[in-house]
């Protein structure tokens, strides 16, 4: 009969999935701990839709966030400036970039055989079509 008993305790050791059965209860853990987390922010989300539920404050949300603006409204956008007054150069707009300097443009490779009329002629073309708007 110690026997049988001791035999029955081993194979309850050695069988029972108890690393396994703590592994499991650790991600329900976790999970339990996501849903929280998932519960809490659509609880906030809800505040955030009440909030806006009304139409005046749809539309300053639409204004602040979009820049959406009512029929007949037109938007203005004033780009912020520096002491004088001037844009500054990181805004997007590539005009405001500042100038390249002539000696860090590389050159066009030219044949040697043109002659300096050519040259004269080929700028005279390039200003006359680059002019052709006027017409």
């Amino acid at each position: 009969m110690p026997l049988a008993l001791l035999t029955a305790a081993l194979m309850l050791v050695g069988w029972f999935p108890l690393q396994s059965l703590w592994r499991q209860q650790a991600q329900i853990d976790a999970t339990t701990a996501q849903i929280r987390a998932l519960q809490r922010q659509e609880q906030s989300l809800k505040n955030q839709a009440s909030t806006v539920d009304t139409k005046a404050a749809a539309t300053a949300l639409a204004r602040e966030q979009y820049q959406l603006v009512n029929p007949g409204q037109s938007l203005i956008q004033v780009l912020p400036g520096d002491a004088t007054g001037q844009v500054s150069a990181s805004s997007a707009d590539p005009g405001l970039q500042p100038l390249v300097a002539p000696s860090s443009v590389v050159p066009i490779a030219t044949t040697a055989s043109t002659s300096a009329h050519h040259h004269s002629n080929h700028y005279f073309s390039r200003l006359v079509r680059t002019l052709e708007f006027w017409r």
